[in-house]
């Protein structure tokens, strides 16, 4: 193992009006934000042609307009919290490429950095000092990098635009950090977010270890140096097996240990984000219905990333069931949240009309997301527009919504702010009308999305309420997904469409017809016709069994709508793209709540 060092916690002020008790409301508040976010101080992102710094994408997310790729970007509504989630690996190398004055500012390959034109001479240069490297097993920093210092001074960056920018009761800016470890080219990284000021002086990087047990550990030190921290795994589609393995990154198989640790540091799993969704994919749930959405099957074409069933998180969650049988601790008690990894420093821009890529000159064009990529990554046409988090909190601040992300009452939208609850008890109400109702009687008598239902006698009833995005498209229905582990040991899983709009009922087979489609494919354009605005309903589990562990999570379903690649066909007089889907079903994800049977 690389030595840590010795770790300096430093604690700033954090700017912002003061937030009294009396201004939470216990029923919790829906609050919408971004997680996973690249600016100028991550190499990728600066050499893709990201000038925004960390106080420039805070901007943007409280609503301000900022200039990308020649054009005026800026939300149409303000987020409630967001975090910069910078590569820790390249904080250095990057204060020194940017800031004239900084160490190793003249370095030849750096002045050569700041001065590529051409894309291919980007990748190439990318390629030579990146990606060759961060890919290997024993990852470590290029020759131009000044030292500790620089990486020191890059992240004073990230850290002081945060304070900038959180204003308690208005909007949260959490300090974040990527580590980003690739090893052998599967994707390890987890973004790390800190409770409040109180963060280390020199951030962890993957060149200081990529393997995430020392992760954990560096975790645990800065802990014990006064930090509160969690750390969320992303992009799961392309880790080649990693995130949810069955031997540590030492080979050896998963222990008790393995299993107690990341459960304390890992509360959530990114559920999508540009490189496509990661519940699911069609290959491996052909009987999901709903499984072909946003696959990004192109992953495959990179780094050997062939895709296999437990690189998605639903089989992660049984996965989780089946150690915690073999192991008394279930290490991937994850609850979802849903973030862009955008690098150019647009947090939660992830509106489908309005998609302009996420990599500068990679996916900065309609040419260029049509016929080409994002280059070691992923084909184009099969990007997403990201995802959104959101969080059930008491009020707008950092600690109520940290504790909300380590609780796990959250939950993850594919771009539209749906608002979506659940809650399950042993005798909740099955005919509740009033969604105060359901929301009082659920923290009364039950646990809400996220906790873990003990022992029960009685089947457990789930409660479930979404609301559509404002803004956006009616709903379709409210799914739940059990999954469990049989007596035998055999993983096993069922979905229920709970509730839905209009007046379908199931078939012979169970079967819910389609809600329909109102979208007209040549202006890209769909009305509200079909659908309903709100959607509530009730489900006890027929086939609940006391002494068998399992999960349950909801999944709301808009109405079809027009998919990006069907807006940019149309704006720019283009014909459809017949390898992808020209309309999508947008969508939402409770984290689940888990059964816990005694002993």
């Amino acid at each position: 193992m690389k030595t840590l060092g010795t770790i300096t916690i430093v604690a700033g002020l954090a700017l912002g009006g003061a937030v009294t008790a009396q201004d939470a409301n216990p029923l919790r508040n829906a609050y919408f934000g971004e997680t996973h976010m690249h600016t100028a101080l991550s190499l990728d992102a600066y050499i893709g042609g990201a000038r925004l710094m960390p106080s420039d994408s805070y901007r943007f997310a409280k609503g301000e307009p900022v200039l990308v790729n020649g054009r005026h970007k800026q939300l149409d509504r303000p987020l409630d919290f967001a975090a910069v989630t910078d590569h820790v690996e390249f904080l250095g190398e990057m204060y020194s490429t940017i800031f004239p004055d900084a160490p190793g500012h003249r370095q030849e390959t750096l002045a050569e950095l700041r001065n590529l034109q051409s894309l291919k001479d980007k990748q190439e240069w990318f390629f030579k000092y990146v990606v060759s490297n961060n890919r290997g097993d024993n990852p470590s920093h290029p020759p131009f990098y000044m030292g500790e210092e620089t990486t020191k001074s890059g992240w004073q960056i990230v850290v002081d635009a945060a304070e900038e920018h959180n204003e308690p009761g208005v909007f949260t800016a959490l300090i974040g950090m990527e580590w980003s470890a690739v090893p052998n080219g599967g994707n390890m990284h987890r973004n790390i977010l800190f409770r409040d000021d109180v963060v280390p002086e020199l951030p962890l990087s993957s060149y200081d270890t990529n393997k995430v047990e020392e992760l954990w550990t560096w975790m645990q030190q800065i802990t014990d140096n006064g930090s509160t921290v969690l750390a969320i795994p992303h992009n799961s589609n392309a880790s080649k097996g990693l995130m949810f393995p069955d031997v540590d990154s030492y080979g050896d198989p998963l222990d008790l240990d393995y299993a107690q640790t990341r459960a304390k540091w890992e509360p959530l799993i990114e559920m999508m984000q540009i490189k496509g969704n990661s519940e699911v994919h069609r290959s491996f749930w052909a009987a999901d219905e709903f499984a072909d959405f946003e696959n990004a099957d192109s992953i495959q074409k990179n780094s050997n990333r062939w895709f296999s069933k437990r690189d998605f998180v639903r089989e992660g969650l049984k996965l989780g069931l089946a150690y915690e049988r073999e192991l008394g601790v279930n290490p991937f008690q994850l609850g979802f949240i849903g973030g862009t990894d955008n690098h150019n420093g647009l947090t939660s821009d992830d509106a489908e009309d309005d998609f302009i890529g996420g990599h500068g000159p990679e996916d900065g064009s309609v040419d260029r997301r049509r016929t080409a990529g994002v280059g070691g990554w992923i084909d184009g046409v099969d990007l997403s527009i990201g995802s959104i988090g959101g969080v059930w909190a008491e009020q707008n601040t950092r600690g109520a919504i940290w504790d909300a992300m380590k609780r796990r009452e959250t939950f993850a939208t594919s771009g539209p702010r749906i608002k979506v609850r659940m809650f399950a008890g042993d005798g909740l109400a099955t005919d509740l009308a009033d969604p105060t109702a359901m929301v009082e009687e659920g923290y009364a008598k039950g646990v809400p999305m996220g906790a873990v239902l003990p022992d029960q006698t009685a089947a457990p009833v789930f409660n479930v309420y979404a609301e559509k995005d404002a803004q956006g498209a009616n709903l379709d229905r409210i799914q739940i997904i059990k999954g469990w582990v049989d007596s035998s040991g055999e993983m096993k899983e069922t979905i229920i469409d709970v509730v839905w709009s209009g007046e379908r009922a199931p078939d012979a087979a169970g079967v819910l017809p389609s809600v329909g489609n109102t979208v007209d494919v040549t202006k890209a354009v769909y009305t509200n016709d079909i659908g309903t605005a709100t959607l509530m309903g009730s489900w006890t589990d027929p086939d609940f069994d006391a002494s068998v562990g399992a999960f349950y999570y909801a999944r709301v379903l808009e109405i079809p709508t027009p998919r990006w690649t069907t807006y940019d066909a149309v704006r720019n007089g283009l014909p459809l793209l017949p390898e992808v889907a020209a309309t999508i079903q947008e969508r939402a994800w409770t984290s689940p709540i888990w059964y816990a049977p005694a002993g």
